[in-house]
């Protein structure tokens, strides 16, 4: 079986949380629950799920706004909303803060279960061409760094280094996990090899000096953005 996929839901009812926490477990997700939005963006930071589902209605912070807190942060996490609030309005409200789907109480979990599985396809699919990377736009597929008009052909190990960094972004990409997968073995040589490839990549990203690749020693990288 594969990896389970990490899901963030947000949802202050504790009954509807724990059926709906312990129904996707069985479908082979790691369920974060959470019971309010504050408790919800600490998790996110931290946790770094793949899918968020949000209640609209929650205390100390609403879906609404923790949806907007955190594309600020991310544009690209799947949001999936839950609401007994049915109004256009609202509907339309949720779509523009960065919402990508919508879900009315009360709701059947198979439902929930394919709009999940839709969501995480489609990101799956678009994960690797036009990844946002501060101002720059990164496509893994044809090598390419944008910045505004300028075009940076990659090589395709510094392709792949870039992605594996993006997918850990704001945290530690493992030295030796990284060095295994892409050189084969993480010795001496393949270690100092990997070096002039990050030092290329830090020259390629410099235009945007809020993208930093920090080096921690005896650990590994850090892509922050």
């Amino acid at each position: 079986m594969s990896n389970p996929i990490k899901i963030l839901l947000a949802e202050d009812e504790p009954a509807l949380g724990q059926i709906v926490k312990e129904s996707l477990e069985t479908r082979n997700f790691e369920v974060i629950l959470c019971k309010d939005g504050t408790e919800a963006y600490q998790n996110y930071l931290e946790k770094r799920p793949k899918l968020l589902v949000l209640d609209v209605m929650m205390p100390k912070k609403d879906g609404f706004t923790l949806a907007e807190e955190i594309r600020k942060r991310d544009v690209d996490v799947p949001i999936i909303f839950l609401t007994a609030k049915s109004q256009t309005k609202d509907v339309v409200q949720g779509f523009h803060l960065g919402g990508n789907d919508y879900l009315k109480k009360p709701f059947s979990m198979e439902e929930l279960i394919v709009r999940i599985h839709a969501l995480l396809n489609r990101s799956q699919k678009q994960s690797k061409d036009n990844i946002s990377l501060g101002k720059f736009t990164f496509n893994y597929t044809k090598q390419l760094l944008v910045f505004g008009d300028d075009q940076q052909n990659l090589t395709h190990k510094e392709a792949e280094l870039l992605y594996h960094l993006i997918k850990k972004k704001n945290d530690v990409l493992d030295r030796s996990e990284i060095l295994k997968k892409l050189w084969g073995d993480d010795d001496f040589f393949n270690a100092r090899s990997m070096d002039v490839f990050i030092t290329k990549l830090r020259k390629k990203l410099k235009k945007d000096e809020n993208v930093q690749i920090i080096n921690l020693r005896g650990l590994g990288y850090k892509l922050i953005c």
